[in-house]
């Protein structure tokens, strides 16, 4: 008889069974769960490949296994095995593997893995390359492959096209990661994309296709084909061609909407310098670090050894001096300079004035003049805002009741959102420190010197109806050029200062080429203009603008 209030001791004995199994099954949940949890990505460089034609792959396992203690841990904590042009690998690791793995024999260095950033028709006449090739030229150019490392390429713009190409050179031992929505052909000669930790963001493609705009552009600035006409909504109108325009295109992906993590970026060097490319194009980078710890200082060094030269962006944090990335003595690091072509935004005003501005403003205005109203005369109140606030055109700052259908003129040149959600027909912004560099905004915007700005806040100010009208942009000569622009990166060499850095300039500023036609002018929410060819700056463009040379020495 069951003393009332307590379990049978078959049932007791049940209970106690179920929680030791619930017992056990937690702690092996929580034994796996820590590790994954502490651990994070870090690159092993082990320096060259052996001459010994053991499995890089395997050795590189059996390391890890040695290391961490677990077959299976192991196996899953390998990321990337770089065997092709160099020694090492990519693997999650423990702080205390981590610092194991450093001290062991045949590393030369373990480092965390970081994201690195992203740092174009007058730019080839301006520097005085050949405007036509000769059949030999072009015969020459169309052996010579440039891998391309960024965000991908589109096939079917015009700069890309094969028609009148052969077959790639049988040196090209790369493939193409063809897909459904992407193939090669003769002058996008392979393609491959790296995203080793599945981050995709909403507008990521999962193959070579760029939906970005950046890679075409680089790529057709490097080696795009002969395209006439070439423009942005009339703007800049010409011929675009690459600095090669027969030369073949390897694409390596490795950019996405979070930026190039270096484990990718390493993988990515180490297939294509094995690919048969003969020279490398890249235009990313970090904060400055030692060589041994920097993937692109790695990659480029190795291909080097193999005689295929990296061409490197010197960044765009300039200009302060120290400034500039991509420090390696075996790479080539090139900084941005303006080119003849100058672009302009005027401003009339109703008083008959015209100013000179700057800014990308491809809409064509609907009416001749628009009334002006100062943004610190039109706080938005109900939101809280006054007009010290209002008059440099935050977002939300401006009341709509007052703006819509004006023109505001601005005191601080930011991204034109405040005046765009208030209903403005334009944007006069009165502080522009730079005129030399060309930015799209998603309505009418012209940035004006601090001088010309005041005259139109005067003249604005002293009339009952004062009035203006925004042109579209154009392009004139200026016979000013060149000069570094202001947004560099400087030297001295922050690394090695006994190896001077950047080691040449380029045309960077205001530089027509292909774009993705898989995103919009500026990538902005609430842009509907899908261009084929876009007009952009930075050091990103000037180091593909020395592509063409470096690749006929």
């Amino acid at each position: 008889m069951a003393i009332e209030g307590r379990s049978p001791p078959s049932r007791r004995f049940l209970a106690a069974t179920l929680i030791a199994y619930c017992a056990f099954f937690l702690m092996i949940a929580c034994c796996r769960a820590t590790p994954a949890q502490d651990r994070k990505v870090y690159i092993a460089y082990m320096g060259n490949c052996p001459k010994s034609q053991a499995s890089l792959p395997a050795l590189h396992f059996g390391l890890l296994h040695r290391i961490i203690g677990n077959a299976k841990v192991a196996s899953d904590s390998l990321i990337y095995s770089y065997h092709r042009t160099f020694n090492g690998f990519a693997a999650r690791l423990t702080e205390a593997e981590h610092q194991k793995l450093s001290a062991y024999e045949g590393v030369v260095s373990v480092f965390p893995n970081k994201i690195a950033k992203l740092h174009t028709t007058r730019s080839w006449d301006f520097i005085g390359y050949p405007k036509n090739a000769s059949t030999s030229t072009r015969r020459q150019q169309s052996n010579l492959i440039i891998g391309v490392l960024d965000t991908g390429i589109w096939p079917e713009s015009p700069s890309f096209d094969d028609s009148g190409y052969g077959p790639p050179p049988k040196k090209f031992k790369g493939r193409c990661q063809s897909s459904s929505n992407f193939s090669c052909n003769n002058k996008i000669v392979g393609a491959r994309f790296y995203n080793v930790a599945g981050d995709y963001g909403p507008g990521d493609i999962p193959s070579p296709r760029d939906s970005d705009g950046h890679g075409s552009h680089t790529a057709s600035t490097a080696a795009g084909n002969f395209v006439t006409p070439a423009n942005l909504y009339g703007i800049a109108n010409g011929t675009a061609r690459g600095g090669v325009p027969a030369a073949r295109i390897a694409v390596y992906k490795i950019c996405w909407a979070f930026g190039c993590s270096y484990d990718d970026i390493m993988k990515a060097f180490d297939d294509a310098c094995s690919d048969g490319i003969d020279m490398v194009s890249l235009s990313a980078g970090g904060s400055p670090m030692e060589y041994f710890r920097d993937p692109i200082a790695i990659g480029a060094f190795h291909c080097m050894k193999k005689g295929i030269l990296t061409s490197n962006s010197a960044g765009n944090d300039g200009p302060f001096p120290g400034s500039v990335s991509n420090n390696s003595p075996w790479s080539l690091t090139v900084a941005a300079n303006t080119i003849d072509r100058k672009l302009t935004t005027n401003v009339k005003l109703g008083n008959g004035e015209i100013y000179n501005g700057t800014s990308l403003n491809s809409f064509v205005s609907n009416k001749s003049m628009c009334p002006i109203i100062y943004g610190g005369d039109a706080p938005n109140t109900t939101a809280g805002y006054e007009g010290n606030v209002s008059r440099y055109c935050y977002s939300g700052s401006l009341d709509r009741n007052l703006v819509q259908g004006k023109i505001v003129y601005c005191e601080f040149a930011g991204q034109g959102d405040g005046p765009r959600e208030a209903g403005a027909a334009g944007a006069i912004m009165g502080n522009n420190p730079q005129g030399d560099v060309a930015f799209p905004y998603l309505l009418p915007v012209s940035l004006l010197s601090e001088k010309d700005g005041s005259n139109v806040l005067t003249y604005s100010n002293s009339t009952s109806d004062p009035t203006a009208v925004i042109y579209k942009t154009v392009d004139y000569l200026d016979g000013s050029s060149p000069y570094v622009l202001y947004f560099s990166s400087r030297g001295p060499n922050p690394i090695t200062p006994d190896i001077l850095k950047p080691d040449l300039t380029g045309p960077g500023v205001n530089i027509l080429a292909a774009w993705s036609q898989g995103t919009t002018m500026t990538g902005l929410p609430g842009d509907e203009r899908v261009v084929a060819y876009n007009i952009i700056s930075g050091t990103s463009m000037s180091y593909d603008n020395s592509t063409a040379p470096e690749c006929q020495v």
